[in-house]
């Protein structure tokens, strides 16, 4: 438990390896928890399930071989429409698991997905039918930094299918850092009868926020203010929802605040979204609290995760504000460096802070900011890395 975090955006720690850590915990604490994963559990970053827990594996074992045995509760098969199938056959015993894959697979088994979301539909009209286990899928190798697969890996596509599907069965969830994960993991396997779907970057990322914070977030409504990164009474509102869209929004903003420190922005996080609501299936964002976290008259702009559309047509449900600007994944992508990754979609920390000035009535100030991604265009295809690198 992180009780408090000195310096927002300082230290640098992994989500996915969180949720490594956090899987092996749970195979050693629950027998009867099974963890269903492609060949790319450790590229995935996951891997610290082998210190708990074997693959499942009859066949002679080689030297090189990850840890193996008949009885292992790792399964391990590259198909994720056999891997679902799996799964759900586990948890009709009411016994939990999850299920990993590249984001860009995930959508490969919609249908099925969408299939047991009609089941938990017609279950609940039935008396003498137990709750199951939510269907929990963690969605890494994300479309932000598929920098080296390219455009074939780059699609949050499941994101808005599932997001579209009328009813209380589905949560897309947007741990930020190694903190929330643990909080949303403790989510994922508190609920029943919906379809959770976690997606993360599985490189390294800022920490931002303390356990009271996550938890709190969860519990009113899946937003919150970050008050390191706010001012009162604010001209503008950010929000962002995604741990990459996040560290670049937070970046954007520091940016500004180094040409315009008068100005007074407000930072709102977002870190779940369900059918047409901010939050979750069990604690929606009401149009009350939307009020008093976004305000219904600034200017709000917004960085998402997913295709932009999505976003707005939740944001549609809250507010019919003037200025609502929402980037976010355009399905532009190629084998590229990381932020000309995000460039490609106006989604990297020069483009929001440039929407960010415009906003603000300063078209010159925008400019520099593009500036900046014409020169780091050219020395990325020049030397294949990013002048301006990440962090």
């Amino acid at each position: 438990m992180i009780e408090k975090v000195e310096y927002p955006g300082a230290e640098k720690t992994n989500i996915a390896k969180t949720f490594g850590r956090l899987l092996s915990e749970r195979l050693k604490k629950d027998k009867s928890f099974y963890f269903f994963s492609p060949d790319e559990t450790t590229s995935n970053r996951l891997s610290a399930v082998y210190d708990e827990e074997k693959r499942a594996w009859s066949l002679p074992v080689k030297d090189f071989d990850l840890p193996s045995d008949p009885d292992g509760r790792i399964i391990e098969l590259l198909s994720e429409n056999a891997l679902f199938a799996a799964l759900i056959g586990h948890l009709s015993n009411g016994e939990q698991g999850m299920m990993a894959s590249y984001e860009a697979f995930f959508s490969i088994i919609t249908s099925q997905i969408l299939q047991q979301i009609k089941f938990f539909n017609q279950m609940s009209n039935i008396s003498w039918r137990k709750p199951w286990p939510a269907v929990n899928l963690l969605s890494t190798s994300m479309c932000w930094r598929q920098d080296h697969n390219g455009y074939s890996h780059q699609s949050p596509a499941l994101i808005s299918s599932l997001l579209s599907v009328p009813g209380n069965r589905v949560n897309c969830l947007f741990p930020i850092d190694d903190v929330s994960a643990e909080e949303t993991f403790s989510r994922m396997l508190s609920s029943e009868n919906v379809i959770n779907l976690t997606t993360f970057d599985k490189n390294d990322n800022p920490r931002w926020i303390d356990s009271y914070h996550s938890k709190f977030q969860f519990d009113n409504g899946g937003a919150s203010v970050f008050q390191f990164a706010s001012d009162e009474n604010p001209e503008l509102v950010l929000t962002a929802v995604g741990d990459i869209p996040t560290r670049e929004m937070l970046r954007a903003r520091d940016l500004v605040k180094e040409k315009l420190p008068e100005k007074r922005l407000r930072f709102v996080g977002i870190n779940a979204l369900t059918f047409g609501k901010i939050g979750t299936t069990e604690q929606s964002l009401s149009r009350d609290q939307f009020s008093d976290l976004f305000t219904f008259e600034r200017p709000l702009i917004a960085s998402f995760h997913g295709y932009p559309e999505t976003l707005k047509s939740i944001f549609r449900n809250y507010t019919s504000r003037d200025v609502l600007s929402v980037h976010g994944f355009e399905e532009q992508g190629t084998t590229t460096t990381p932020l000309e990754m995000l460039s490609l979609n106006h989604a990297s920390r020069f483009d929001l802070a440039a929407d960010i000035f415009r906003t603000l009535g300063r078209p010159d100030l925008a400019e520099d900011e593009l500036k900046k991604l014409s020169e780091n265009r050219e020395y990325a295809v020049l030397f294949g890395v990013d002048k301006f690198p990440l962090e």
